[in-house]
């Protein structure tokens, strides 16, 4: 009995893990030519400042973040260059996490990531708004499918929230898909 506890807790993880790496993914961009008309990035990026914990403040839907509440993001520069990138969130009163590791793309400007969260599958990670202090941020990737707002804060004041969507609609972003996150 207990071994198939194990197996079905194994089967389960890989479940949950393949599930969260494709949810990461703009499949189109696999499959098909990059988008036309990529989003664009932010200048530069120190990702000594970028690292460290962000709150989700809202994001376009995703399967991998069903029942999502308290959705946080950690980043951490390791000494080889690469990023540590930890996401985690509660759903039903449990934590769930996911660690992957990111490499730049565009050292000029910091701004694009490929992320990997299960070999051999990987992800665009860009930075396309981010405030001078460091304060928020957007993360989205070349098709414009996914997005998350990111914050310093559980809360980001009303005015931030209404640049943020100016932004993001100058850039092309549909953000009537945006869900604000619960923080309890």
């Amino acid at each position: 009995m207990k071994n198939l506890r194990r197996s079905i807790f194994v089967a389960f993880v890989i479940l949950v893990i393949s599930g969260a790496a494709l949810a990461f993914l703009p499949i189109p961009s696999i499959f098909n030519a990059p988008p036309e008309n990529p989003p664009e990035v932010v200048k530069y990026v120190d990702l000594k400042r970028f690292s460290g914990l962000w709150y989700e403040i809202a994001r376009f839907p995703n399967p991998y973040q069903e029942g999502c509440i308290n959705s946080r993001a950690s980043y951490t520069v390791n000494p080889d260059g690469t990023v540590e990138v930890s996401n985690l969130c509660d759903v039903h009163g449990e934590e769930k996490s996911l660690t992957g590791s990111a490499v730049v793309e565009d050292p000029a400007t910091n701004a694009k990531l490929k992320v990997t969260f299960l070999w051999p599958l990987t992800g665009d990670y860009w930075i396309v708004v981010l405030d001078r202090d460091y304060k928020y941020a957007v993360i989205s990737e070349p098709g414009r499918e996914k997005l998350w707002i990111l914050a310093r804060e559980k809360t980001l004041p009303e005015r931030a929230y209404k640049d943020i969507i100016k932004k993001l609609t100058a850039n092309g972003y549909d953000t009537s898909r945006l869900i604000k996150t619960t923080h309890k």
